[in-house]
């Protein structure tokens, strides 16, 4: 009889290797085979046992991807042969890291299946540059939505979100940049409202750009960062490092 394999969806956190949680640590020690993505700071895969198979299953928007379906099936065929899988992914598996769909294909294979979780990008990227998602003066919530929905017509309920008022952290909305200001903007937020993009956040390479919805798009397009960025909209953002030196009326001109 074969043993028994398992799944392990890992959140590897926001980039920044110490933000690796210890029990994501532990589950990659575990691992006969490794499926990373191509947000993962290979630095974490010194925790993996030198036997360990590592395979890259890079999914960026934009760029070649592995497909979805190779990666469950990957997942399914690994388990059943006995392994420990781990699909080590970016910030947090559950929070735009597609891992309740993989958690619900693996379980309707009979694939035993363990979610650890990650820091989340969006948490990390507003506070390493000092904003508080949440913050008493300013918003008493925070929303996580995806600036690159499934489909087309699966766009978030704009008018919903504006008028909730809470901190709004942007995932994968870089390159529909534009579409997400005119959505923001019809739906009455505020051109004034100030805005944070923050790029490969944790990691030495970061770099920030602190703007107003109104100058959104230029900003973005004129300061040359690019995916993977956060963007966090809201009155939390004035509490950015940078916005204390430098004074709203200049805020379109903080570029990390």
């Amino acid at each position: 009889m074969k043993p028994q394999g398992k799944v392990m969806l890992v959140g590897a956190g926001p980039g920044d290797p110490d933000l690796l949680t210890l029990k994501a640590a532990r589950a990659i020690a575990q691992a006969d085979v490794l499926l990373v993505d191509d947000l993962v700071n290979p630095e974490v895969l010194v925790h993996a046992q030198d036997s360990a198979r590592v395979i890259h299953v890079g999914k960026r928007g934009g760029c070649q991807s592995t497909s979805q379906e190779f990666i469950e099936r990957l997942m399914v065929l690994e388990a059943q042969a006995g392994h420990c899988v781990v699909r080590l992914k970016g910030g947090d598996p559950y929070l735009f890291g597609r891992g309740g769909e993989e958690r619900a294909h693996l379980q309707r294979q009979g694939v035993a299946v363990e979610v650890v979780p990650g820091i989340t990008s969006g948490m990390a990227a507003a506070a390493s540059i000092g904003i508080a998602a949440t913050h008493r003066d300013h918003s008493q919530g925070v929303i996580f939505v995806t600036g690159h929905g499934k489909s087309e017509s699966a766009q978030p309920n704009w008018t919903a979100l504006v008028a909730a008022g809470m901190t709004l952290v942007v995932y994968m909305g870089v390159a529909r940049c534009a579409q997400l200001q005119r959505s923001l903007l019809q739906a009455g937020m505020a051109a004034t409202m100030p805005v944070a993009v923050i790029q490969s956040a944790t990691l030495a390479t970061q770099a920030q750009l602190l703007t107003t919805l109104a100058q959104l798009p230029q900003a973005l397009h004129d300061s040359g960062l690019g995916s993977p960025s956060i963007i966090v909209i809201g009155e939390v953002v004035r509490c950015a490092d940078a916005v204390a030196n430098i004074g709203l009326d200049n805020l379109q001109r903080a570029v990390g």
